[in-house]
Formats: structure tokens, C-alpha cells, sequence
């Protein structure tokens, strides 16, 4: 059987369909042999609203409480939204090295693959497509749906299945037009980014006048009942670091940026430091405005800010929490596609997912995977306990990307690094990543169990499907990836990586 180079993995030639020909005949396509690439379409100021879109997403509007459960008192939890900022820029930092060094769309998919082998990266792709990804989705469009709801039912929840199915019919609205033009989803993605930076300065400007009226009340002892131990202060940590989630997901679409080695680390440096500096702020109001039992008693402390400070333009809080799970979704619907699109061009998912369509220039199949894995967990009863079983697998793979960065300098100390950190940086992300990890073995074994037992998983899934393919799967896959060639109009990305 003839196969072909695609990536850094050899794919059955066969399994691209017979209409290779036809479709190359497109001029914006170029010859069969090349394949087809994708645009760099994404500028500095996409790159920045792709990363602070990300970012802020229902997390600061709706459950900032669960630093404060851990903390146990307001100026510790102030304490841990600064330092989580922090912490998640030195991160941020460090991916850049990864990303400049490995200029390659997959962020941590790309790296531990780089450094560590192919089975570790398939584990973290095996995890972010069953749970990590879809259902970080899932979740962001059923708040959307949620609180957009909220105001035909005043006095009730609205009832779960119309959530469910605006949900259903918001993601897959999002799903289209991220298969239709990039350039629409960066300007989505750039208008709904500046509207939920306005809900923040509302707030915040409500906070400051409100403190200023001489309120501070809520500051006279404000590190009373503080929790020191361990356990309290690794899981104030996660709360924080889960609001910050994001930070790294324009790596994932590195291969789309223009000017990767200038615009990933100019993109990191903008708006890291923009989202800490509101993320805080906008915290000292809440904690200004609402007791302690009245943020913990919140099931969406914004809504309940905006109800006891903005009179009878309270519902704009609701409003401004659903463009912003609207923006965040956009934004991730975008990058994580990328990720399976790369894992399908290195052989470690079905080769559908890596075709592209040869007139958007947009991964459609992987786009539209994705779209149906998200869909099926919607109608998951107890959707959000699955976050909590994913918690330590993210830290425990983002530590393995750092220990990755500090592996490749060592093996590998003349490969060239356009941005190149202090090795401080990497070293204090990986003491207190391991510090969150082994703090968790304790404090939630259950999760963690349930974590490592999806990893596990992975392996003899990996062995079965890639290392000794079954050939039934084999040809189930070359069979929907001419399908998806034909239907789609898509092509193979057979872009070579050195």
C-alpha cells in the first residue's frame, strides 16, 4: 500500500479518497502533493481577543465564591486572584518558548509529543477529546443558555429542557460559522471579548463608587477566619486557576497566527496582565458590595451584584454573562479544534478530522466532531461534576508541558528559541503545579482516582488503534475519511514539520 508523509506520521494514501485530483484543480488549492495549508489570518489584536475571550467566560460572573469557600477570608481570596494571575502568566511565558521553539498548532499536544514521545501526547489528546474539551463546551453553552432564559422565568429555573436545546442550537450556530470564515469568528470573537470587558468595568465602576460613598464595612477585618492548611489552599488555588483557564489556548493555533515569534509573546504579555488586573479589581467589588453570606449563598454573583446595584438595569448582568459564554464558546470551538485537527494529521485520530476545506480554508470535519461529542454531553445529567474529575489531569499535563520545556533545554540546548524565558519561570510553574497535584491526591482522592483511571484508559486504546491497528478500524476510517473528502469538498494538510 502507497502511503504518503503527513506530519510526522505515515497515513495510507488511500484513506485521502480518489477526488484528491479534482479537488486540487482549484486554484487556491495548489497541487495534490502539497496539500492545502492554513491561512495566517489571525493578527495581534485577534490574538489577544482570542486569549482574554477565552479567558473570561462565566467563571468571574458566576462562581468567584469557590476561592473564597477555600480561602475562608476576603483578603486571602483577593490574595489568591493575584497570585493565580501571576502564576498563569509565568505559564503563559512559558508556553511561548514552547510555541516559538515548536511552532506547530496542538499547544500542549504538540509539546509533550516533542519532548516525551508519542504515547504521553496521545493520553493528553485521549483525555481533552472524551472529557476536558467537549465538556468545558458543554458546560459554557448550558450557562449561555441559562441565564439568557432566566428573565421569561423571574421567579423559577427555566426548565432543563429548553436550556438544553438553546444550548444544543447556540453551539451549533457556533459551530457554523467556525466552519464558514475564520475572519468572522475573530470578529465574533473581538466583539463579544469587548463586550464582556464592559459588564467588568460596569462592575467595577459600581464597586469604586460604592466604596467611595464610604461602605468599607466589608474591609475591616479582612483576613479574619483565613484556612492555611495545605488542602484549603491548593483548592483556593484551583478555583482561581480555573477562572483563568485559557491562557494557553492560542498555542493550539499557532500555524494560523501571523508573525508567531512576535505576535504569541506580544499576545501573552497584553492581556494576561489586562485579565489579573480586572479579574482583582473586579473582585474587590464583589467582596465591597456583597457580605461574605451573601457571595456564598450566590449561585451567580454577578446577577446578584447587578440586582443590588444596578436597580432597574439589573437585568443587563444577565445579559452581559451571556455574551460573554457566547464569546468564550467562539473562542473555544475555534482553538480546540485545532488540537484534533492536529492529532488526526499525526495518526492519533481518525484522518477525516485533519482534512480541510479547500474553499474556508477551516478544519469543517473536526469542527463538526467536535460540535457532535459536545452535543451528546449536554444531555449528560450531572454534567458539572465531570469537572471536577478533569481538574487534576489538566495540572497534571500542563506540568508535564513545563517539565517538557525544561527536558528539550536540556537534550536539546541548540535548537533555536526566538523567545527564550528565564529558567526561574519554568521552575517555579513546575514546584507549585506539583504542589497543586500532590495536594489533590489528598484532598480529593475520589476525582483523582476517576482521573487516572481515563488515562489509563488511554493506553491500550492507543495500542489497539495506532501501534497495532485492528484493520477493521483501519478501514472504518478510510471509509468516513473519502466520505468526508467527497461530502465536505476537503482536502489533507500535508504541511512537513522539521
Amino acid at each position: 500500500m502507497a502511503r504518503v508523509s503527513v506530519g510526522d506520521n505515515l497515513v495510507p494514501k488511500e484513506s485521502f479518497g480518489n477526488n484528491d485530483r479534482d479537488l486540487a484543480t482549484n486554484e487556491s488549492v495548489g497541487s495534490s502533493s502539497e496539500g492545502i495549508k492554513f491561512k495566517k489570518q489571525i493578527t495581534l489584536l485577534d490574538g489577544v481577543a482570542i486569549i482574554v475571550g477565552v479567558i473570561v467566560g462565566a467563571g468571574i460572573f458566576v462562581s468567584p465564591k469557590g476561592v473564597l469557600i477555600h480561602s475562608g477570608s476576603v483578603g486571602q481570596a483577593i490574595i489568591v486572584w493575584i497570585l493565580s494571575g501571576l502564576l498563569s502568566m509565568v505559564g503563559a511565558l512559558c508556553y511561548a518558548e514552547l510555541g516559538t521553539m515548536i511552532p506547530k498548532s496542538g499547544g500542549d499536544y504538540a509539546y509533550i509529543g516533542v519532548a516525551f514521545g508519542q504515547l504521553p501526547a496521545f493520553l493528553y489528546l485521549w483525555v481533552a477529546l472524551l472529557i476536558i474539551v467537549p465538556t468545558g463546551n458543554a458546560i459554557t453553552a448550558l450557562t449561555f443558555a441559562q441565564y439568557l432564559l432566566q428573565p421569561l422565568w423571574p421567579n423559577c429555573t427555566p426548565p432543563v429542557e429548553a436550556v438544553q436545546l438553546l444550548a444544543a442550537v447556540m453551539t451549533c450556530v457556533l459551530t457554523v460559522i467556525n466552519c464558514y470564515n475564520v475572519k468572522l469568528v475573530t470578529k465574533v470573537t473581538d466583539i463579544f471579548t469587548g463586550t464582556k470587558i464592559l459588564a467588568l468595568l460596569i462592575i467595577v465602576a459600581a464597586g469604586i463608587w460604592y466604596l467611595c460613598a464610604g461602605n468599607t464595612e466589608n474591609w475591616s477585618e479582612p483576613m479574619r477566619g483565613s484556612l492555611t492548611t495545605p488542602g484549603s489552599i491548593a483548592l483556593a488555588f484551583y478555583s482561581g486557576l480555573f477562572s483563568y483557564s485559557g491562557w494557553n489556548y492560542l498555542n493550539f493555533v499557532t500555524e494560523e497566527l501571523q508573525n508567531p515569534y512576535k505576535n504569541l509573546p506580544k499576545a501573552i504579555c497584553i492581556s494576561m496582565p489586562v485579565v489579573t488586573i480586572i479579574y482583582v479589581v473586579a473582585n474587590v467589588a464583589y467582596f465591597s458590595v456583597l457580605t461574605p453570606d451573601e457571595l456564598l449563598s450566590s449561585e451567580a454573583v454577578a446577577v446578584t451584584f447587578g440586582n443590588k446595584m444596578l436597580g432597574f438595569m439589573s437585568w443587563l448582568m444577565p445579559f452581559f454573562v451571556a455574551c460573554s459564554t457566547f464569546g468564550s464558546l467562539n473562542g473555544a470551538i475555534f482553538s480546540s479544534s485545532r488540537l484534533f485537527f492536529v492529532g488526526a494529521r499525526n495518526g492519533h485520530l481518525p484522518a477525516a478530522i485533519s482534512l480541510i476545506n479547500v474553499h474556508c480554508f477551516t478544519p469543517i470535519p473536526s469542527l463538526i466532531f467536535l460540535c457532535v461529542i459536545s452535543l451528546v454531553l449536554l444531555f449528560i445529567p450531572n454534567i458539572y461534576s465531570l469537572i471536577n474529575y478533569v481538574t487534576f489531569v489538566e495540572a497534571l499535563f500542563t506540568l508535564m508541558s513545563i517539565s517538557g520545556l525544561l527536558w528539550l533545554r536540556k537534550t536539546q540546548p541548540k535548537t533555536e528559541r526566538p523567545i527564550k524565558v528565564k529558567l526561574i519561570f519554568p521552575i517555579i510553574y513546575l514546584i507549585t503545579c506539583s504542589f497543586l497535584v500532590i495536594s489533590s491526591v489528598y484532598v480529593s482522592p475520589i476525582e483523582v482516582g476517576v482521573g487516572v483511571a481515563i488515562i489509563l484508559l488511554g493506553i491500550p486504546v492507543y495500542f489497539l488503534t495506532i501501534k497495532y491497528p485492528i484493520e477493521l478500524f483501519s478501514n472504518i476510517s478510510q471509509g468516513i475519511n473519502l466520505w468526508c473528502s467527497k461530502f465536505f469538498l476537503c482536502m489533507p494538510n500535508q504541511e512537513k514539520f522539521d
